[in-house]
C-alpha cells in the first residue's frame, strides 16, 4: 500500500467517524423534547431517529459533491478537485480533508463531553477552513463567493448561524403562545396526550430532514477524496457503497444516543410540556426545510436550541435557564475558530512528519484525544436511565451512574 492509498483509507475511516459523531451529537435536536415530555421513551426515541436518519440519507445527494465549495476553494464549479491539488496522487488535498475532519471530530467530542449542543456542520467547516488556510493560505478559503449572491463562509455559514436561532425562537415562541391560548379551559390530560402524538410526528420530520442534509456532507467529503486519488471519476454521482456506509454511520451514531446533549436540551434549558415540545419541533422542521430549499448551510443544532428557547419565552410562567443558554451561545461562537485551530494544527503535523508518517500520526492523535474524552465521560455517565432526572444546574448534568452505560 503506497502513501496516497494509505492516506485515502485514513480519510474514509475518519470521515465515517465524523459521520458517527454527527449522528449522536445531533440526536437531541430531533428527540430531546419528545424524551423530556414522555411522548417517547428514551430508547424508542433514538431508535426511531436512527431509522429516519438512515432513510433520509438516501433521499437526496444534490449538495454532496459541492459541500466543501461552501467554505474552501479546492474544487472547480463542477465539483472536480483543482488539478494542482491532485498531482502526485492527490496527497495535498487528502491531507487537508483529513486534518479538517479531525478538527470537526475533536470539537464534536469536546462539546458532547461538556453536554453543550453545538453545530457538527460548523465544526466540519471550521476544521476544513483551518486546514485549508494552513495548506493553501487565506486564498484557500471561500469567504464571500463572487459577490453576486450570499455565498461563501459569510453568506452560507455565518449569517445563517446568526439568523436561524432567532427566527426559530420567534416562530416557536409565537406558536407556543397561540397553542396555550387555544387550549385554555381544556383538561390537561387531553392536551398532553394530543400534543404528545403531534410531537412524535414533528420530531420524526426533523430526523428525516437531518438525514437528508448531514449525511450528504460526509458523502461529499469521501467522494472528493476518491476523485482526488483517482479511484472515482464521476463528478455527478456518488458511489453506492459511499451512500450505504455514510447512511449506516450516521444512523449508528444516532442509535447510540448523545444522552449528555439530549439531557441539556430536554431538561437544562427549559422545563418542557408537550404543547411546547410540539411547537419546538414544528418550528425546527419549518426553518430547516425552508433553509434547505434556499441552499443555506444551516445548523440543525442552532435551530433546535432556538426553538426550545422560544417555547420557554412563549409559555406564560415558564422558566428559562439563561446561564445554560449563554454557555450554548459561547460554544456556537467559538465552534468555527476552535475547530479551525485544530484542523490547521493537524495539517501542520501531517505536513512536517512527511507523506507516509504524517497522516498516520494525525490519525493516532485523533484516537488518543477521543479515547481520553471517552474515559472522562465515564466519570459522570448519562444514559437512557437518567436522562430525564431533575436538572442539577451544570451543562454536563453531573449524575452518578454505573460504568458502562451509554452517554
Amino acid at each position: 500500500m503506497n502513501a496516497e492509498t494509505l492516506t485515502l483509507v485514513l480519510v474514509v475511516v475518519t470521515a465515517l467517524g465524523f459521520d458517527f459523531t454527527n449522528g449522536f451529537h445531533d440526536t437531541g435536536n430531533a428527540m430531546a423534547t419528545s424524551i423530556a415530555t414522555g411522548a417517547l421513551g428514551p430508547r424508542l426515541a433514538v431508535i426511531l431517529s436512527a431509522a429516519l436518519n438512515l432513510v433520509g440519507a438516501f433521499l437526496s445527494v444534490e449538495v454532496a459533491l459541492t459541500v466543501t465549495n461552501a467554505v474552501i476553494t479546492v474544487q472547480d464549479a463542477d465539483g472536480a478537485p483543482k488539478p494542482e491539488l491532485v498531482e502526485g496522487g492527490g496527497h495535498a488535498l487528502l491531507l487537508i480533508v483529513l486534518a479538517g475532519l479531525v478538527g470537526g471530530i475533536v470539537w464534536n467530542l469536546l462539546t458532547w463531553l461538556l453536554g453543550l449542543p453545538s453545530s457538527s456542520s460548523h465544526a466540519l467547516f471550521g476544521g476544513l477552513i483551518g486546514a485549508a488556510i494552513a495548506g493553501l493560505g487565506m486564498s484557500g478559503v471561500n469567504w464571500n463567493g463572487d459577490g453576486s449572491k450570499l455565498d461563501g463562509v459569510v453568506g452560507k455559514v455565518i449569517l445563517p448561524a446568526l439568523m436561524s436561532p432567532v427566527i426559530a425562537a420567534v416562530v416557536a415562541g409565537i406558536g407556543t403562545w397561540v397553542i396555550y391560548r387555544l387550549v385554555v379551559g381544556v383538561a390537561a390530560r387531553f392536551t398532553e396526550n394530543g400534543f404528545r402524538w403531534g410531537q412524535i410526528g414533528t420530531a420524526s420530520l426533523v430526523s428525516l430532514a437531518h438525514g437528508t442534509n448531514d449525511a450528504q456532507k460526509t458523502m461529499g467529503v469521501i467522494t472528493l477524496a476518491l476523485i482526488a486519488s483517482g479511484h472515482w471519476s464521476h463528478t455527478d454521482a456518488i458511489p453506492l457503497w459511499v451512500k450505504v456506509v455514510c447512511a449506516l454511520a450516521i444512523a449508528l451514531g444516532t442509535w447510540i444516543g448523545g444522552w449528555r446533549i439530549i439531557r441539556t436540551l430536554g431538561k437544562g434549558l427549559v422545563e418542557i410540556d408537550s404543547p411546547q415540545g410540539m411547537a419546538a419541533e414544528a418550528s425546527s422542521a419549518a426553518v430547516i426545510l425552508a433553509s434547505s430549499h434556499l441552499g443555506f448551510a444551516l445548523s440543525t443544532t442552532h435551530v433546535a436550541t432556538g426553538s426550545i428557547l422560544g417555547t420557554g419565552l412563549g409559555r406564560p410562567g415558564a422558566e428559562v435557564r439563561w446561564g445554560i443558554a449563554g454557555r450554548m451561545v459561547v460554544a456556537w461562537v467559538i465552534t468555527l475558530p476552535a475547530a479551525a485551530v485544530v484542523g490547521g494544527l493537524m495539517w501542520e503535523i501531517g505536513h512536517v512528519c512527511g507523506t507516509t508518517a504524517g497522516p498516520i500520526i494525525v490519525f493516532l492523535v485523533l484516537l488518543g484525544l477521543a479515547g481520553w474524552m471517552y474515559a472522562r465521560s465515564r466519570m459522570n455517565a448519562v444514559g437512557a436511565h437518567n436522562v430525564n432526572d431533575e436538572w442539577q444546574g451544570t451543562p454536563s448534568a453531573t449524575l452518578p451512574a454505573p460504568k458502562g452505560v451509554a452517554a
